[in-house]
């Protein structure tokens, strides 16, 4: 979802300035775009790559500008091909992610042609699924492949009606306001007839149900009070689970990279820093920060811990409970240990989250010495009973009693997309719109589909047609779907519990997936249709998720290779064989669209008093800035409701700082209480369920953007013997055996993966890491419980929603062993392109 912070947030900039260039350094694999036979095969294919009735030149050579969810950069063409890029020189800190964006394009991995699976094409839907993920396709036609799609829509909406397709598109698509391919998908969907949609995300699938109830508002995507700020006015920083050096390379739209001037700031001022996370990560060591690692999935208790401390000790402050708060009173009996016979003291804490007493009574101490700032990332969330723990921090902030005060308070962005930065005084561009209805006081939104799923349960939707889920206070029935469209995601990379998904997943009659890479969705599709990058299509974007410090043309770097086509031309063909063409294109090209973006834009200018050019002014320019106004460099987030409550209330039923839902209250949930609860979750290192010895860290990597870029030339900086990296303390690896560099089995009863060995003190004893996105690879595919070759983390994750509230991923619940690897080496082949591709 797109953050609506985008739109409505107070907003940041970045600040220092710097460079980086990157040139193909592998150019041996994509060989064919400098050769005589590939120019003939791509002039062959030109025409198809050409919406009818339009023309369209080729890319000159030279230095193109555009951006992507890496930042924004200046792009070298020679002879037609991409050869070189370097980051923007506005940019305080490109990332090095930029040489992965290059080889993206010829990658092995790329989609050349539409292909179809053969058993598909010879026997028709649902035959042989088993047979999904073996890599026998057939090559055919654009109108073949867009003629099965089409039959296949049809069949399908009339059999079994609306709710037999689902709209399977979550995931970072690329940005740009044009060719925002799960809109157009559901465009062409809702022209169709209707579909199944799906509710929330996988990043903060707990968190951005949960906040609504107890701030009145989504939370993880809105601006934080800025980096200038706290470098004047935080004394102590606190980073609790989230590594922000790694994480704000990325964006969802263009990012500006504005943290990363504010966390040097931060770093050059002295003042001390704090890491809560069992692993010791980049963003410690950048910060030269002290590290406390707890046992991973106990932040819960710990937090329980420091506040009873602090009520004990009378460090809380009671005035700002009562005076900005609801619920304390009917939270104090639980946590004083009243109402259960159990308090949850410091030493209850040590017990369960492994620190030492004393020390989760001197962070209470030092928590309100001074201004604090509790910096949290999603991993807590991401976790079973995950709603609990950022609620429990709002709780914490407020007995601290600093929000809305400068320097003080919590924030759930400041490791993403450089929440933070200072904010412009720009306009917001609009996009396309799924055609769906607007969701009144939300023009950012529409509501769509036959009915609607929390997106994490789709493999619990494909094993229970028909059975009763609950959802944020609501009971609905699971669709029975026949049929998925999959475009701009990887649910093969983020979904849990590989095995169990690769057995749902054959229930799925047809399966279309539209992308430019042979992801391991891909592999277990029905029809494959191949996508554009962006760097071969054009569009418009914003710069800084926060700031929205400029806006920027993203210009086709090269043309399509092979016989790849935009989303919107795509869906355009499709809606086209529905009869619906006209409605879906409203009789505008790509370049019309972008245009009427930028003019809306402009339009907001003029009643900002902002100069803006013409739109042919700013295609020739690349972009236009606007400038960091006073207000955005000096923003205190929730400083109007500390004011004035009354003027200012937030939107909650009582317009305070829930500690107490009577909302959620009603709902009468048995695993998400109305107030903070410390709940034993379904599995944690050594609690009370647990079956295995060592605790499995799913963080993000430093080398890609969940799955994105794995199937780049960037695998070269990571890996271990080829495969995804796992970090093991010293003390675990000699248990094990397990030197440096040796190749490793993970194995749980719900799965089993290959990873290469990295020893290492930088992660407590009892915890491994091996980072998500990795792409699934394996053995034997189609059949479940197949030992994955290269390391996908997700073969090992539990596969249940986080409550009845949310019903988000657990991807960081999960409990495994490892041993030194002994067999034949199985061959990595995920990388390449399949039989016939």
């Amino acid at each position: 979802m797109e953050p609506p912070a985008a739109a409505l947030a107070k907003r940041g900039e970045g600040m220092a300035k710097g460079t980086k260039h990157f040139t193909s350094s592998d150019l041996s694999r994509r060989a064919f775009l400098g050769s005589t036979a590939a120019a003939g095969v791509l002039g062959a294919v030109a025409p198809s790559l050409l919406v009818p009735g339009m023309a369209q030149a080729a890319v000159p050579d030279g230095e193109v500008f555009t951006g992507s969810h890496w930042g924004a950069f200046r792009a070298t063409v020679e002879g037609g091909r991409w050869t070189a890029v370097k980051g923007w020189e506005n940019d305080p800190q490109p990332s090095h992610q930029l040489e992965g964006v290059l080889d993206s394009v010829y990658s092995p991995t790329r989609i050349k042609y539409p292909m179809v699976r053969r058993a598909f094409l010879e026997k028709g839907p649902g035959a042989d699924v088993e047979s999904r993920g073996k890599d026998d396709f057939v090559r055919v036609s654009w109108d073949e492949a867009l003629d099965l799609v089409v039959k296949e829509l049809k069949r399908v909406e009339e059999t079994y009606g609306p709710t037999g397709t689902y709209a399977g598109s979550y995931g970072w698509k690329s940005p740009g306001k044009l060719h925002n391919c799960q809109n157009l998908l559901r465009r062409m969907l809702n022209l169709k007839g209707s579909f199944v949609n799906s509710a929330g995300d996988y990043s903060t699938g707990a968190s951005q149900v949960i906040m609504p109830h107890v701030m009145g508002t989504l939370e993880v995507y809105e601006q934080q009070t800025v980096w200038p700020v706290l470098v004047e006015s935080t004394d102590l920083l606190v980073f609790w689970g989230a590594d922000p050096m790694v994480t704000n390379q990325i964006g969802w739209i263009i990012p500006d990279h504005g943290a990363y001037p504010g966390m040097e700031a931060f770093k050059q001022s002295g003042k001390p820093v704090i890491f809560i996370d069992p692993v010791r990560n980049e963003s410690c060591d950048f910060f030269g920060a002290e590290w406390i690692a707890p046992k991973p999935q106990t932040d819960l208790a710990m937090m329980l811990g420091i506040a009873h401390t602090m009520y004990v000790e009378n460090l809380h402050d009671q005035g700002f409970l009562d005076d900005y708060t609801f619920g304390f009173d009917k939270f104090l009996p639980y946590l004083t240990g009243e109402s259960d016979g159990t308090p949850k003291s410091a030493e209850w804490a040590s017990e369960i989250c492994g620190l030492p007493a004393d020390k989760l009574k001197e962070l209470a101490r030092r928590f309100t010495e001074g201004k604090t700032m509790l910096a949290s990332g999603w991993s807590l969330q991401r976790q079973h009973l995950g709603e609990q723990r950022h609620w429990m921090l709002v709780t914490l902030a407020s007995m601290i009693g600093q929000i809305g005060l400068p320097g003080g308070g919590f924030g759930l962005s400041y490791h993403y997309s450089s929440g933070g930065s200072p904010g412009a005084n720009g306009p917001v561009l609009p996009g396309i719109t799924d055609g769906g209805t607007a969701v009144e006081g939300a023009a950012w939104l529409t509501e769509s589909g036959a009915a609607t799923i929390p997106l994490a349960r789709i493999v619990d939707m494909l094993e229970n047609p028909g059975a009763d889920f609950d959802f944020n206070g609501k009971r609905e029935k699971y669709p029975d779907v026949k049929m998925t469209y999959w475009t701009g995601g990887n649910p093969f990379a983020h979904h849990q519990d590989r095995n169990r998904m690769v057995k749902a997943w054959q229930k799925f009659e047809t399966v279309v997936v539209q992308d430019f890479q042979w992801t391991a969705t891909a592999r277990h599709a029905d029809i494959v249709l191949p996508a554009t990058t962006s760097y071969e299509r054009n569009d418009i974007e914003q710069y800084g998720d926060y700031s929205l410090k400029a806006i920027i043309g993203m210009k086709k770097v090269i043309d399509p290779v092979f016989e790849a086509r935009s989303d919107f031309d795509i869906f355009a063909e499709i809606s086209e064989r529905l009869g619906k063409k006209d409605e879906f294109t409203e009789g505008k090209s790509e370049m019309d669209w972008i245009e009427e973006f930028y003019d809306a834009a402009l339009q907001q200018a003029e009643i900002k008093q902002v100069e803006m050019p013409s739109f042919e002014e700013f295609w020739e320019q690349g972009y236009v800035e606007f400038p960091v106004t006073e207000a955005g460099n000096s923003y205190v987030r929730y400083a109007d409701y500390r004011e004035d409550p009354l003027l200012e209330p937030l939107g909650t039923p009582t317009g305070k700082i829930e500690i107490f839902s009577r909302n959620i209250e009603k709902m009468g949930y048995d695993d998400c209480p109305p107030h903070p609860t410390w709940i034993e979750p379904i599995e944690r290192l050594d609690g009370p369920t647990a079956k295995y010895p060592l605790h499995v860290a799913t963080s993000h990597p430093r080398g890609r953007l969940h799955s994105q870029l794995n199937g780049t030339s960037l695998r070269k900086t990571y890996t271990i013997a080829d495969r995804e990296p796992c970090l093991i303390n010293p003390e675990d690896a000699a248990a094990r055996g397990i030197a440096d560099g040796d190749v490793v089995r993970l194995f749980n009863d719900r799965g089993q993966m290959l990873a290469g060995a990295k020893v290492t003190d930088a992660i407590r004893p009892g915890v491994i890491r091996v980072n998500e996105g990795g792409w699934y690879d394996p053995v034997e595919p189609g059949t479940p419980g197949s030992l994955d070759a290269y390391g996908d983390v997700n073969t090992l994750t539990v596969d249940i929603g986080t409550s009845k509230l949310a019903q988000a991923n657990c991807g960081h619940t999960v409990l495994a062993d490892v041993e030194k690897f002994t067999g034949d080496l199985p061959e990595i082949k995920v990388f390449n392109t399949p039989n016939n591709g």
